[in-house]
């Protein structure tokens, strides 16, 4: 059975697997803050709907509550562990089954099982939060194991700790000029890609926001990172197919057994 990828812009994807669709860090606003939604229609109603939602960290581009409030009625919900604690409106879904989440912790969903892995970022609400909780990523096993890695920058243990993997979801860019630490621009990506050596990849976080007033600055670390990342991986990871998909747009990537 083929696994099918949704790229809707930034972090948010949908990997429909085993008959069952996981959503990655639902963003479906047209401006967040000083963010604005540059590229790409906002994801249909139709994106909306999910067996279980992932939240990767608790940055508000990634743990948006407005757009988590949008999911069906009794969507599996998986956050770090502390999410709820940290983000109040959290709490008031109480429409969702949220379950908390720590680096090598598993939640099975239908047939799938999804793991939790560690991340390389910062896991607060704000920078000056006193709330901490693990940054993450998932590893999603069933007819593939695809791991989304939400944001995270490189680290010597990942290969180790993400394991074998058949797809990897890659941030590749962010929503400003400059990308501090515990991010992935294009070379770094596709070092990792190096590293972890999937079958495939998607580039994802990168040309959907960009802020407000700053379309003169750096305006190529807006535009860029797909097609860089593209090229770099040739060089670094030439086994890797890598799909760069538009806004809205999908593959579907036969797994070997």
């Amino acid at each position: 059975m083929p696994v099918e990828i949704t790229w809707w812009g930034h972090a948010t994807c949908t990997v429909a697997d085993s008959d069952v669709r996981v959503l990655t860090d639902p963003l479906f606003a047209r401006r967040l803050a000083h963010l604005r939604r540059r590229r790409g229609a906002l994801p249909p109603p139709s994106a909306w709907r999910a067996d279980v939602a992932l939240v990767s960290h608790l940055h508000a581009d990634h743990l948006h509550v407005p757009s988590l409030a949008r999911l069906p009625e009794g969507t599996r919900l998986l956050v770090p562990r502390g999410a709820p604690r940290a983000v109040p409106g959290l709490r008031r879904l109480t429409g969702l089954q949220v379950t908390e989440m720590t680096p090598g912790e598993v939640t099975e969903v239908g047939a799938l099982r999804v793991r939790a892995v560690p991340a390389r970022h910062d896991g607060r609400r704000l920078p000056v939060g006193r709330h901490h909780s693990p940054a993450l990523g998932y590893v999603i096993e069933g007819e593939a194991r695809t791991y989304f890695a939400g944001d995270t920058g490189l680290f010597d243990e990942m290969a180790h700790e993400v394991g074998p993997v058949d797809v990897a979801l890659l941030p590749v860019g962010g929503w400003g000029p400059y990308l501090g630490e515990g991010h992935l621009d294009a070379g770094r990506a596709a070092e990792a890609l190096s590293r972890l050596a999937p079958g495939s990849a998607v580039p994802v976080h990168y040309g959907t926001y960009w802020p407000i007033g700053m379309d003169a600055v750096r305006p190529h670390e807006f535009h860029a990172p797909g097609d860089e990342f593209v090229r770099l991986a040739a060089e670094r990871a030439p086994g890797v197919a890598v799909h760069r998909l538009g806004h809205g747009e999908s593959v579907r990537l036969e797994v070997a057994a």
